[in-house]
């Protein structure tokens, strides 16, 4: 189990406007992620070291926003202003998860600007919908050359820490983790809940210094 990426749900000013802002802050290039057809939404991609990275994502205009709970999602923090949506941790296999979530894995796949399509599998977006501290799990299915991190070489950008409003024991027994660190070499700092639980900020290490978003 690792730390895989981090979403945030763009603002009012909309998806490229909010992936400009965040791409300033940490000095990187965001790249066009394309369309998730099944979930109703699209992104964009900062890539980050170790096989990290920053997806910038909105609902679109479709039915399929509407039913799905990614969509669903992702349309009710932007209309709360956006913010950090999420974190989602990559797995080797889904089926102790199903096992102890008592729920199937959910096909996905995303269309690329040139026609690819990067494919996954993933559990857990209801319980992030319900209780935001918790990250929900995939498992890649494309090759491994294909990950978003790899999407534009090495930016010197590293992920270095999570701030979480929320339980630290109810997302250890959520991962089925008993390690205190069961993200490696990312720090999660966790605070108590003022209000709603769920991802506070992301600290990344730049060439320009650490940057707390």
């Amino acid at each position: 189990m690792r730390l895989d990426h981090v979403s945030y749900a763009s603002g009012p000013e909309g998806l490229d406007a909010t992936a400009a802002r965040l791409a300033e802050q940490l000095g990187a290039e965001p790249i066009d992620g394309g369309v998730h057809p099944r979930f109703g939404t699209r992104n964009r991609v900062l890539p980050l070291s170790d096989e990290h990275y920053l997806e910038v994502v909105e609902a679109l205009d479709h039915p399929a926003a509407d039913l799905m709970p990614f969509g669903q999602a992702v349309r009710a923090r932007t209309e709360l202003g956006g913010g950090w949506l999420g974190w989602v941790v990559s797995v080797d296999d889904l089926s102790p998860v199903e096992e102890r979530l008592g729920r199937p894995r959910t096909p996905a796949h995303r269309i690329l600007p040139d026609g690819f399509e990067l494919t996954w599998e993933q559990i857990g977006v209801s319980g992030l919908m319900n209780d935001p501290q918790l990250p929900f799990f995939v498992h890649w299915t494309s090759s491994r050359e294909h990950h978003p991190s790899h999407s534009n070489g090495d930016t010197g950008i590293a992920l270095k820490s999570l701030a979480i409003a929320g339980d630290r024991d109810r997302v250890k027994a959520w991962l089925g983790e008993p390690k205190d660190s069961p993200l490696g070499d990312v720090t999660v700092q966790w605070q108590a809940p003022n209000g709603q639980p769920g991802l506070l900020s992301v600290t990344f290490t730049t060439p320009r210094g650490d940057v707390t978003v």
